[in-house]
């Protein structure tokens, strides 16, 4: 990171996070490290992205980390391509839907549920005065619930600010992130 802020001291709770990180991936997501500037922030971060990204929804895992990936390539914010790039490489088990979702989404070969899930997300990325109705008619007319629809705009939002902050602070991917998964699940 960019700005020279030291850590806080890491309390009980959130040394057990970083831990379980460790245990679970082998490392804590610079991201992580660079909330530890002060647990109230931390907390608030972790909390909402532990929810969004990992909580019961209609969106699976991999959707969301579809829609982290569009709104950050929109964005062009390095560090969550990288990471969220990872995750869809990961998740999906197919390296070349990775590439093709940090490169451009619409060259992947979606189903009509994601292609018009992603639709939604760029543009509530970067028109989102413009989305209407007509716009949440789609999404309903290719499955999804109300609250699917908030699920979706609630990961775009998160990734939307959570760019803007990477992009400030100038924050880095961590190195393991740019292997993960680039071999297909056999």
């Amino acid at each position: 990171m960019a700005l020279a802020i030291p850590p806080a001291e890491l309390d009980t709770q959130n040394q057990a996070y970083f831990d379980k990180c460790v245990e679970k991936i082998g490392f804590v997501p610079n991201v992580l490290q660079a909330y530890a500037l002060d647990m109230a922030k931390l907390n608030a971060f972790a909390g909402m992205y532990n929810d969004l990204m990992l909580a019961p929804s209609g969106l699976s895992k991999l959707e969301r980390e579809m829609i982290a990936v569009v709104v950050s390539s929109i964005n062009r914010c390095y560090y969550c391509l990288t990471a969220h790039g990872a995750a869809v490489r990961q998740l999906s088990g197919d390296p070349i839907l990775g590439e093709q979702m940090v490169m451009n989404y619409r060259a992947a070969r979606l189903d009509p549920r994601r292609r018009a899930m992603l639709d939604f997300a760029a543009k509530l990325t970067e028109r989102p005065h413009e989305v209407e109705e007509d716009d949440r008619a789609v999404l309903r007319k290719v499955g999804f619930s109300e609250r699917d629809i908030w699920d979706i705009g609630a990961v775009v939002g998160f990734f939307n600010m959570s760019n803007r902050i990477a992009s400030a602070t100038d924050m880095r991917p961590n190195e393991e992130y740019h292997v993960q998964a680039r071999a297909p699940k056999v």
